[in-house]
Formats: structure tokens, C-alpha cells, sequence
């Protein structure tokens, strides 16, 4: 089941690519046959991850959120659907030729993770040991009920951000637009633009500050406190500060244009440090491999 669930992974990563492809080649020659094909495409390709994260579950007989691998995956699956949802129910299908590139990425992220635990796998099994049955046993901080709601919800709430981020780069794009041309017609106004970001940010922000809550609630349970100022923990605080800045900003005061999408694209470096960075750079009770 492993190799299974490994062979829709690598089908799933090189679909995003095809889809990235499909996607630009569609912003550029400006051919309908090929928005459908790309939409297409991108349902294909994500039903396919779907299947191998159900295939990883059954696998690992647990919620696979746990390890570096199953969350860069998980974090790829979120921003592809949500980033569907919107161009359908926005009618954008430009939005996936700027939120294709990064699921990619990300999915090119968890597709290292998989080269990592392969090797860890491989490491056990010349020691005599059942390599996938230690991968599937966790740390006892990580045998809880609350792990689930917890990563669960800190998918949505970056998957959520990430197409924040995207609307923020096409914001700060359109002027460059040429009057009557394709990317003119074809992306929203910089009003519209804006409102599809806010309520991108107000998703991301309700889901964030779930899983703080929660996380304080396990924390106590695993460690002894709500709080401990790991660096996860911290970094996670600046995020929502900075979208809580955002928000407070434009609800109190009406700020949106150009500001807010810059703060759009920095609470999404601040996402990606926190997820990335500090893991990388800054390893505490957070860091799981």
C-alpha cells in the first residue's frame, strides 16, 4: 500500500505541473479549449492526491497529519481546492495560473519529505526493523484527539492565506495591465480583487485562530501549559497578529488597495516561515520529522 500511495503522490506532483502548465498556456494564447482543459485537469489531478491521502491514512491506520511529509501534502491538497472553489465560484479561471505555481511548489516541498522518509524507511529496514510501522507509531504528544481538529484546521486557515496571497500579487499587478487586453478582461478589478482577498484572509483568520485555541487546550494536556513560547508557537502569534492588523485596519477604518495587498503578501511570508522556516532554523516542541 505504501508503493501505492507513493505512485499517486509522484501522479499528483506531476499533474500540478501539467495543470501549472495548461494554466499558463492558457493565459497566453488566450485559447478557451484550453481554460477547460486546465479546469479539467486540475480536478483530475487533485481527486488523484485526494486518493493518495486517503490511501496514506488507511496505510498509516492514524489521521496522516503528523510528520513533515503528510503535512507539506496536506498543505498542497488545501490550496488546490481552495483555490478551485474560488475560481469557480468567482468564475477566475486566471487564479490558476498564479495558485498553481505555488501548490506545485509545495507539493515539490512534500515530494522531498518523501525522498526523506524513504531513506528513513530503508535506514530501519537494514537495521531488521519494520521501517513503516516505526513511521506509523507517533510520539505520545502527537496520540491525541485534538490532533486532528489542530492540523486540520491550520490547513485550511494556510490554504486559505495562500490564495490570499495570490489575489495580493494580482492586485498589485493589475495596473500593468494593457487597456482591452487579455489579463484586462480576464482578471477582476483591483475592487473586486480586493473583496475576494478580504474574504480569503477572514477564512484564513477564523481557521488560525481555531487552531491556536486548540493548540493551547493540547499543549496544557501534553506539556503542562496553555503556552510556552516555542518558536512555532511564536511565529504562529505573529501571523495572526499580522492578519489581525489587517483586518481590524479595514473593518475599523475601511483600509484596503494597495497596503492591504501587501500585507496579504506578508502574512504569507510570515505563513511560510512559520511552517518552513521554522522548522528548519528554529526547532523546538513543534518540530516533528
Amino acid at each position: 500500500m505504501m508503493q501505492a500511495e507513493s505512485i499517486l503522490f509522484l501522479i499528483a506532483l506531476c499533474g500540478y505541473f501539467v495543470t501549472t502548465v495548461l494554466y499558463f498556456l492558457y493565459a497566453g494564447l488566450k485559447k478557451p479549449v484550453l481554460e477547460k482543459l486546465a479546469v479539467r485537469v486540475h480536478l483530475g489531478v487533485f481527486l488523484t492526491h485526494t486518493a493518495a491521502i486517503i490511501l496514506r491514512w488507511i496505510l498509516m491506520e492514524r489521521l496522516p497529519m503528523s510528520n513533515q511529509y503528510e503535512f507539506a501534502t496536506a498543505f498542497a491538497w488545501a490550496l488546490a481546492l481552495i483555490s478551485m472553489l474560488f475560481i469557480a465560484r468567482f468564475r477566475f479561471p486566471v487564479l490558476g495560473a498564479f495558485a498553481s505555481p505555488v501548490t506545485l511548489l509545495l507539493a515539490l516541498y512534500a515530494g522531498l519529505q518523501k525522498l526523506n522518509e524513504f531513506k528513513t524507511i530503508a535506514a530501519y529496514e537494514a537495521m531488521g526493523v519494520d521501517g513503516v510501522d516505526r513511521i506509523r507509531n507517533l510520539m505520545p504528544a502527537l496520540r491525541s484527539a485534538w490532533l486532528g481538529i489542530h492540523v486540520s484546521t491550520v490547513i485550511v486557515a494556510y490554504g486559505a492565506f495562500g490564495v490570499s496571497f495570490v489575489l495580493s500579487i494580482l492586485f498589485l499587478l493589475r495596473d500593468k495591465a494593457k487597456p482591452g487586453g487579455f489579463f484586462d478582461t480576464h482578471v477582476p478589478q483591483k475592487e473586486k480583487l480586493d473583496v475576494i482577498s478580504y474574504r480569503s484572509v477572514s477564512l484564513g483568520m477564523m481557521f488560525l485562530t481555531v487552531t491556536i485555541g486548540i493548540g493551547g487546550v493540547w499543549a496544557e494536556n501534553a506539556w503542562g501549559s496553555y503556552w510556552t513560547w516555542d518558536p512555532k508557537e511564536t511565529w504562529a502569534l505573529v501571523t495572526w497578529l499580522i492578519y489581525l492588523v489587517y483586518l481590524h485596519l479595514r473593518i475599523r477604518r475601511g483600509w484596503n488597495g494597495k497596503t492591504a495587498a501587501i500585507f496579504g503578501v506578508v502574512g504569507f511570508v510570515c505563513v511560510m516561515f512559520t511552517y518552513v522556516g521554522v522548522n528548519t532554523l528554529l526547532p523546538g516542541l513543534h518540530s516533528y520529522k
